[in-house]
């Protein structure tokens, strides 16, 4: 496996940009989520977190926080998924939108929970220990 040395050069940070825009996008087509200013702050904020949270493992240049990082950023994605419903329940959006978009986000989840289990099964402990290995 090659070396990454961007974070953007991750694959999941690059689905998670993604779909991230493809939130943005559709709370700026709904009228319901324009007069609702907090709650489209509020999806907005959980995907844009998927997105950092990869983004700021990524740089703190230690396994072990990546790992942590990681785990926000699920958690997050895992937060759109239930506002996304939330905004069904409420006719913010139609359901089969937004179910396209909860399954994305159900792959990303299940891409950097794998991805954890790659980075605990690894020796070496990051950047930041000059390549020293546990």
């Amino acid at each position: 496996m090659a070396t990454i040395q961007r974070f953007e050069d991750l694959p999941l940070w690059q689905l998670s940009r993604t779909l991230c825009n493809d939130i943005f996008k559709l709370v700026k087509e709904s009228i319901l989520f324009q007069k609702d200013m907090r709650f489209r702050d509020q999806i907005k904020a959980a995907a844009g977190s998927v997105m950092d949270n990869i983004a700021e493992g990524f740089e703190r240049s230690s396994r072990l926080e990546f790992i942590n990082f990681l785990g926000i950023a699920k958690g997050s994605s895992g937060e759109v998924r239930s506002q996304l419903h939330r905004a069904v329940d409420n006719n913010y959006v139609e359901e089969a939108i937004a179910m396209v978009l909860i399954k994305k986000y159900e792959q990303l989840s299940k891409e950097i929970a794998g991805f954890i289990k790659y980075l605990n099964s690894t020796v070496v402990k990051g950047q930041k220990f000059n390549g020293r290995r546990t």
